[in-house]
């Protein structure tokens, strides 16, 4: 199975892109009050538009995105799209959404050296993860935190469930290289390792790219 990963940098977001957004989307930007979540979710909306438009011939505007919570109906919960598997991420400079035909889970995550790296670990990690993150230090050991981390959050993402500490058997989970400053994880629900295909989300991001009638 083919799994696309869509990357974008958080600066790519223009307000043109608000055009293409559904009511209860422009709701949600609207709430945001910072002005760096605004961009990550305005282009995390654009990016998962723009591809679909493309591949179903549509215009952007006319995906029909639904967002209800299974659980209290409300609009919040991962975004859905008939006929494929989607997960959006975002963190630091980075914005990304998969593509794929079953169940997928993206993570980024900026590496952070203010984390609390052994606190978390010992309440989210396997006894031995903890031992092994305990061998490293400085840096490295907050990107091999940040980079098991993702994993997990992936995984989570892939499945809908809480993982308590490891990931299943029919979870496969795949490190994504996004430079120094951020780790990323892909998860798939599957038997096989997905072939993954990055992609650079700026030329679909520049004017007059965007798929019209």
């Amino acid at each position: 199975m083919t799994v696309e990963v869509w990357w974008a940098d958080v600066d790519a977001a223009r307000d043109e892109f608000l055009a293409d957004l559904d009511q209860v989307e422009r709701d949600r930007f609207a709430a945001y009050r910072r002005t760096v979540d605004k961009r990550r979710f305005l282009l995390g909306v654009t990016i998962v538009r723009r591809v679909l438009a493309a591949r179903f011939s549509l215009p952007a505007a006319s995906i029909r995105l639904d967002r209800t919570c299974p659980e209290c109906g409300k609009p919040h919960g991962k975004v859905r799209a008939d006929g494929v598997e989607l997960s959006v991420t975002h963190s630091g400079e980075l914005v990304g959404v998969a593509f794929a035909d079953r169940p997928v889970g993206l993570d980024v995550e900026k590496v952070d050296p203010e984390v609390d790296v052994d606190g978390v670990a010992r309440i989210a990690f396997a006894a031995d993860e903890v031992r092994e993150l305990a061998s490293r230090f400085g840096i490295d050991k907050v990107r091999a935190f940040t980079e098991k981390w993702t994993g997990m959050e992936a995984a989570v993402k892939a499945t809908g469930q809480g993982l308590g500490g490891s990931i299943p058997d029919g979870i496969q989970v795949v490190p994504l290289d996004v430079g120094a400053d951020h780790r990323a994880a892909l998860a798939v629900v599957s038997g096989e390792p997905p072939v993954v295909r990055v992609r650079d989300a700026g030329a679909l991001l520049s004017p007059g790219s965007a798929p019209r009638p």
